[in-house]
C-alpha cells in the first residue's frame, strides 16, 4: 500500500488533517471551555510532528513528481481546517504517472 512517494503522501495527509480537526474541535475547546489545558499540549505536539511529516512528504511527492504550482496549492489547503479534502480531491484528479 505504501509502496510509493504518492501513497504515502496521501496517507500522511489524511492523518495530518484528521489532527488539525482533533486539535481545532476536540482539544482547544477542553482547554477553553472545560479548563483542561493538557488535550491541546498533546494533541498539539502530535499535529505539530504530523505537520512536519506533511511538509517532508509534500516536497518529496513535488520532487518525485515534478509539482510546481500544485506545491504551492497543496501547502495552502493543509492550512485550513478539512484541507485534507481539498488535498485529495486536487491530487485524485490526475494522479501522476508511474516514474521509474
Amino acid at each position: 500500500m505504501l509502496k510509493d512517494t504518492f501513497s504515502r503522501f496521501r496517507l500522511i495527509s489524511f492523518i495530518e488533517g484528521i489532527s488539525f480537526l482533533v486539535l481545532i474541535f476536540i482539544a482547544m475547546p477542553l482547554k477553553y471551555f472545560a479548563g483542561i489545558p493538557l488535550a491541546v499540549k498533546i494533541v498539539g505536539m502530535t499535529h505539530g510532528i504530523l505537520f512536519i511529516l506533511f511538509i517532508i512528504a509534500l516536497f518529496m511527492a513535488a520532487k518525485r513528481y515534478k509539482w510546481k504550482v500544485l506545491t504551492f496549492q497543496l501547502f495552502v489547503y493543509s492550512l485550513i481546517p478539512f484541507g485534507f479534502i481539498l488535498i485529495e480531491k486536487t491530487i485524485m484528479k490526475a494522479p501522476p504517472k508511474k516514474l521509474y
